[in-house]
């Protein structure tokens, strides 16, 4: 490059008219990393731009067509309203988010972090009250929503379990949903029936975020995976654009992984590698969908195949408990991804991810917990993710966005820098 970065940068903004914040959302990288970036060569905090930014940005600038594109105003009207299903502000699908809405609400976690990480308190949702109802076990979702609440001032209330439900008695899910928009002001619902949660929706005008309908969808957290995966990258300076993503395990009921292989797909270039047991491969409509903005899909059968030059392998558990007429009873030795295994096959950068839980029993062969200490496991990195990201859910569709930045106030109690004894250097609270 015959100019400075910093003039090459500036140059490209000043052409496609955008702000840095919007220039880093629309080159898909944070605005941490492009601002250093953007400081003078001699600086001691100047980082230079990976090879791929820069082939990327000079083929918008160059372009007539995508320098069009690109400066274009931002989508008109409140984010809630852009990816509302007819009308109503509920979460149901991944389907109701574009790139640039899904990186919209990025932006609107990104404000939630000093909430989440324990430094600041905002008020916004006071008053405000969740119904969890969780008809299917789950610890980690359910608790994650409800702090997330908490954390933005509101109070919740849980339901775990058919038995303990009404429907037990026979309440319809109609019945049951209009019933309880008396009470609260969102519900998070989590069914093991496809399409359940979309009869939720259907009864009530209050917000209903998905928590998981069955091997159907589980948006938030593809939507937490997705937010990892780009803060990982902007750690580690690259783009997902053209990133080789690897998915390994029960590709079939992993409904994760349903959810965030078609939101990667709003992403172009990327190559897909899917690596399954007999029997447990991706539906066919998954992959088609996945199949477009020039994404390259492959499937295969053994990791050993599959892991060379992964940016991100995505782990997940064997979903027994969905299984039909499947003979398979779980991995095989071979199937389980352990530090060896990637050692082997991949690089220092790659991002070692599962939605959890994982089955830790002996025999299991899921994620091995040799890789805890290795600062490739982003699993916990991932979780964490999981409250700004529910944080910014329930702010956009309760209408609240704006104003968490000007409620904030320091927290009162002390909390440890880091939250877990082995979490990586660069993964402190402070």
């Amino acid at each position: 490059m015959s100019i400075s970065q910093q003039a090459f940068l500036r140059d490209a903004m000043r052409r496609l008219n955008l702000t840095r914040d919007v220039f880093a959302t629309r080159i898909g990288v944070k605005r941490r990393a492009l601002d250093t970036w953007l400081l003078p060569e001699g600086s001691q905090e100047f980082r230079a731009m990976p090879e791929v930014v820069e082939r990327f940005v000079s083929e918008i600038v160059q372009n007539s067509a995508l320098l069009e594109k690109y400066t274009q105003s931002a989508q008109v009207g409140p984010l809630r309203e852009r990816i509302s299903v007819n009308g109503k502000h509920q979460l149901l699908s991944v389907d109701q988010f574009t790139r640039e809405s899904v990186e919209d609400l990025f932006r609107v976690a990104d404000l939630m972090q000093p909430v989440a990480r324990r430094q600041k308190v905002s008020r916004v949702l006071e008053g405000a009250v969740l119904g969890n109802l969780f008809f299917e076990a789950s610890t980690r979702t359910r608790v994650s929503f409800g702090s997330a609440f908490c954390r933005l001032g509101g109070s919740v209330c849980d339901t775990t379990g058919f038995t303990f439900s009404s429907m037990a008695k026979g309440e319809s899910i109609y019945d049951t949903s209009r019933v309880m928009s008396g009470y609260v002001d969102a519900m998070v619902i989590r069914h093991p029936d496809k399409g359940s949660v979309a009869e939720f929706a259907q009864a009530t005008n209050i917000p209903v975020v998905n928590g998981g309908d069955g091997p159907g969808e589980h948006p938030s957290q593809a939507l937490l995976d997705l937010y990892t995966i780009l803060t990982e990258f902007s750690r580690l300076g690259k783009l997902l654009d053209g990133a080789h993503i690897a998915m390994v395990g029960d590709l079939k009921y992993g409904r994760t992984v349903h959810s965030l292989i078609k939101l990667l797909a709003l992403y172009k270039g990327i190559k897909f590698t899917l690596i399954s047991p007999p029997g447990l491969e991706m539906p066919d409509y998954i992959i088609e969908q996945a199949s477009r903005n020039d994404n390259v899909i492959e499937q295969k059968s053994s990791l050993a195949e599959g892991l060379t030059g992964a940016d991100v392998i995505y782990a997940t558990r064997v979903q027994k408990e969905r299984f039909a007429h499947e003979e398979s009873e779980g991995y095989t030795p071979e199937f389980q991804i352990s530090r060896a295994t990637i050692d082997a096959h991949c690089g220092p950068d790659t991002i070692v991810m599962h939605p959890l839980p994982r089955d830790s029993r002996p025999g299991a062969n899921d994620l091995s917990t040799d890789l805890n200490d290795d600062p490739r496991l982003a699993i916990f990195r991932q979780t964490d993710n999981g409250i700004p990201i529910r944080m910014a859910i329930f702010a956009v569709l309760l209408g609240v966005e704006g104003l968490v930045q000007h409620s904030m106030r320091d927290v009162t109690w002390k909390h440890p820098s880091h939250i877990g004894p082995d979490d990586s250097i660069f993964h402190g609270l402070d």
